[in-house]
């Protein structure tokens, strides 16, 4: 049988803690084959992000997306924390460009709704504990532990780092794989591990009971992507002050899925897979499925309303800032009144150049010239045969003068001949 990445990860996560500790189902995901029955919900957590939609996988949920820049992402726990001794195995990793940015928090706080999804930087007032992993002070990366009992407002301190308890450096960032986070607490205080090794540890701090887990991410102009693979609470036995929780076995089939409630995961309603009529046998299993369905149906529309009432809320904020700018450029009707009198100028111009040509004769200057281009062509006509014999004749050789030059030349050579004849019958001859 094939095992997966995920089943190996949750296989060692269980083993390491099965011993001391168990998991708690209600706080954790991604122990199991799937983070989602159904891919549009976390089980036992309320999901929800700003410039974007969460992407939930089988196997790990995007919580800020490569693209688009400045988007956030929220992850909290629908229970509390019904333990003092627990332990946090977190497992993320981050990738983007070259100088990307952006930062991951882990949140136990006694308020979520004081969070919300704001990042250490942009959350006010908190009572509880913050994990920051980001890229603080161009350090490559970092790991920062930050606590408040809800005195300290966090956005307007001017240095937060002096509010930090402990610290290290890990270059988080295109790792190609996740990153493991261990957080403990127990008597002795909080450990902070990142990849099996010490992060740094206190034993000065003591948090108590009924406080909610949280993850939030934030990305800026050149955006990091921040994929959650597995959150996994664990806690020693007898210490529950609630219902106590079993562990839930590496080898157990995952349980089917159940429709939750609205106010338990309000993002994304949960259906049920359908169920053959002779399965249920019995009055009290036909009105269970009739109202879990029925609850469904409700989940549906509640959902749907949601969405029209954040659309609604969009289209109003559009429309304000279109009203606003159109006050602002309210200097824009003058120039519209400017435009419209110069094309009034221009069609009365124009209806001018029209009468002035309709109202006025112009046979006359086009009699004119049409005895100018008559005279013309007749002049040409007339004078260029002359011209051009007149240009032949001047340019072509005199035959008189060839033809005596001819008659010169022939004399010439007669005369050489007769004076060379008579000097021969004149000079004295020779006898042998």
């Amino acid at each position: 049988m094939k095992t997966t990445t995920r089943s190996l990860l949750a296989a060692a996560i269980l083993a390491a803690t099965a011993s001391a500790r168990s998991i708690v189902d209600n706080l954790s995901f991604g122990t199991g084959e799937r983070i989602s029955p159904n891919g549009r919900g976390v089980p036992g957590w309320s999901v929800s992000a700003q410039g974007h939609s969460p992407q939930i996988l089988s196997d790990r949920i995007v919580l800020t997306p490569p693209t688009p820049a400045n988007t956030r992402g929220a992850l909290w726990a629908d229970h509390s924390l019904t333990s003092t001794d627990w332990n946090v195995d977190f497992s993320f990793r981050a990738s983007g460009e070259y100088q990307g940015s952006g930062n991951l928090q882990l949140w136990l706080v006694k308020d979520k709704n004081a969070v919300g999804q704001n990042d250490l930087y942009g959350v006010e007032k908190f009572d509880g504990l913050a994990i920051v992993i980001d890229q603080y002070n161009n350090r490559g990366g970092s790991i920062r532990g930050f606590l408040n009992d809800g005195g300290q407002n966090f956005k307007s301190h001017s240095s937060l780092e002096s509010l930090a308890f402990g610290h290290c450096d890990y270059s988080y960032r295109n790792l190609g794989r996740p990153s493991k986070l261990s957080i403990t607490h127990d008597t002795a205080g909080l450990t902070v591990k990142i990849d099996d090794k010490n992060c740094f540890s206190t034993s000065r701090v003591a948090l108590p009971l009924g406080y909610n887990f949280g993850i939030t991410a934030s990305t800026s102009e050149t955006p990091d992507s921040f994929e959650i693979y597995s959150f996994a609470v664990s806690t020693a036995p007898n210490t529950h002050t609630g219902a106590p929780v079993q562990a839930k076995r590496a080898d157990s089939k995952p349980s089917p899925p159940t429709l939750q409630k609205l106010s338990d995961l309000p993002s994304a309603p949960d259906f049920l897979p359908d169920t053959l009529p002779e399965t249920l046998t019995s009055q009290k299993e036909q009105f269970a499925d009739l109202h879990n369905r029925i609850q469904g149906v409700t989940h549906q529309i509640a959902d749907m309303y949601a969405l029209l009432a954040t659309l609604g809320h969009r289209l109003d904020e559009r429309h304000q800032e279109l009203a606003a700018s159109v006050i602002q450029h309210g200097s824009s009707r003058d120039q519209i009144g400017r435009i419209d009198h110069r094309v009034e100028e221009v069609e009365r111009t124009v209806q001018r150049i029209l009468r002035d040509v309709e109202s006025k004769d112009y046979r006359m200057q086009l009699s004119e010239m049409r005895e100018a281009v008559e005279s013309v062509r007749g002049g040409v006509s007339e004078h260029l045969p002359e011209k051009l014999g007149q240009i032949v004749r001047s340019s072509s050789p005199r035959h008189w003068s060839l033809i005596g030059v001819v008659v010169g030349v022939q004399i010439a050579l007669a005369a050489a001949y007769v004076v060379y004849k008579r000097r021969r019958a004149g000079a004295p001859k020779k006898y042998l």
